[in-house]
C-alpha cells in the first residue's frame, strides 16, 4: 500500500519533468527567459488579481454548503484552508481537498467526513461549470470545430464514431440501471450520488447565491487567462483560442501537479489552432502556469503560517 501511495506522489513528478523537458524543447530557453523580460507584468498582476477574488468567492461559497449542516465558520478560516488546499495539491493531486477538511476540523470543529462531503458537491458544481464552458466553446467555434474535425478526419468515420459511441452509451447506461452487485452496481451508486449532490444544490436556503458565486469563480477563472495574454508584445488571440486555450489548460492542471510541464504544451498546442507561432505561445503559457503557480505558492505558503496564528486564543 506504501508503494502505490508513493508511485502515485511520484509518477505525476516524473511526467511533469519530462514534459517540462518536452516543452523547453520546443523553444529556446534563452529565448523564453527573454519573453520573461520583456513581459508586461501590469497585465500579469491584473490576471492574479481575478485568481485572487476567485479564490475568495470560493472560500465565501462554502459557507453556503456548510450552514444548512449547522456550521457557520469564521470567513477568514475559510479563506486560510482554501489557499492551503491550493498548495497541498500541488505535491500531492486531490490531496488538498483532505487537508482543507482538516483545516476546518481542526480550527472549526467541522467533523472532516461532513466537510469532505460539502467539498466533493463543491467539486460537483465545479465540474458542470467546466463542461458548461466546452458546451458554450463548441456553440461558439461550432464552425471552426467542424472544419478542423472534417479537415483531418473522414466525415463518414466521424459520423460512425460518434454513433458507435451514442449506442455504446445507451447500452452501458441500460446496463448500469440494472445492476444489483459488482463493478457496474458501484458506477450506479456514484452516478446516484452525483446526482443528489447537483440536486441539493438546488434544495440549499441560498441556492442563488450559490451559483453566482459559481458562475463568478469561473469567469474569474477565464478572466485571468484572457488577462495575461496582452503580457507577451504582439500576441493576439480571438475569444475561441481563449476559451479552447483555457480548456486545455484546465485540463492539464487535472493531469499533472498543478499542470507542471503539461500546462504550456496544451496552451501552445490549443493556440496554434489559431495560427498563433509556438514561441510566443509557449512562452505565454510558461508565464501563465509560472504566474498562478506562484500565486498559489506565496499565498498557500502564507495561510499556512497564517494558521495557527490566527487561532492561537482557540
Amino acid at each position: 500500500m506504501n508503494i502505490k501511495k508513493i508511485l502515485k506522489t511520484v509518477l505525476p513528478l516524473v511526467l511533469g519533468g519530462f514534459l517540462v523537458w518536452y516543452s523547453l524543447s520546443k523553444i529556446s530557453l534563452d529565448v523564453l527567459i527573454g519573453y520573461f523580460k520583456d513581459a508586461k507584468y501590469g497585465w500579469i498582476l491584473l490576471g492574479l488579481f481575478f485568481g485572487i477574488l476567485s479564490h475568495l468567492s470560493r472560500a465565501y461559497r462554502w459557507k453556503f454548503m456548510l450552514e444548512p449542516l449547522g456550521f457557520k465558520p469564521k470567513y477568514t478560516n475559510s479563506v486560510l484552508a482554501v489557499l492551503v488546499g491550493y498548495l497541498v495539491n500541488l505535491a500531492i493531486p486531490r490531496a488538498g481537498e483532505i487537508s482543507r477538511a482538516t483545516v476546518m476540523a481542526n480550527y472549526e470543529k467541522i467533523p472532516f467526513e461532513k466537510g469532505f462531503g460539502t467539498i466533493v458537491a463543491e467539486r460537483i458544481a465545479d465540474l458542470i461549470m467546466m463542461l458548461s464552458i466546452v458546451a458554450i466553446t463548441l456553440f461558439v467555434q461550432f464552425d471552426f470545430i467542424y472544419e478542423l474535425l472534417t479537415k483531418n478526419f473522414n466525415p463518414t468515420k466521424i459520423v460512425i464514431g460518434l454513433t458507435v459511441l451514442i449506442l455504446g452509451f445507451y447500452i452501458l447506461t441500460s446496463f448500469i440501471k440494472k445492476a444489483k452487485s459488482g463493478f457496474l452496481l458501484k458506477i450506479k451508486t456514484f452516478v446516484a450520488g452525483l446526482l443528489e449532490g447537483v440536486t441539493s444544490i438546488f434544495k440549499m436556503k441560498n441556492k442563488w447565491a450559490f451559483i453566482f458565486h459559481t458562475v463568478f469563480i469561473w469567469v474569474m477563472y477565464v478572466a485571468m487567462f484572457w488577462a495575461t495574454i496582452p503580457a507577451i508584445e504582439g500576441l493576439h488571440v480571438p475569444f475561441g483560442g481563449i476559451l479552447i486555450g483555457f480548456i486545455a489548460g484546465g485540463f492539464s492542471i487535472a493531469a499533472t501537479n498543478g499542470g507542471i510541464g503539461l500546462y504550456p504544451i496544451a496552451v501552445a498546442g490549443a493556440l496554434a489552432l489559431f495560427d498563433v507561432p509556438t514561441e510566443p505561445a509557449t512562452a505565454f503559457g510558461w508565464i501563465m502556469w509560472t504566474a498562478q503557480t506562484a500565486m498559489i505558492i506565496v499565498f498557500g505558503g502564507l495561510a499556512f503560517f497564517a494558521l495557527p496564528i490566527y487561532n492561537k486564543n482557540k
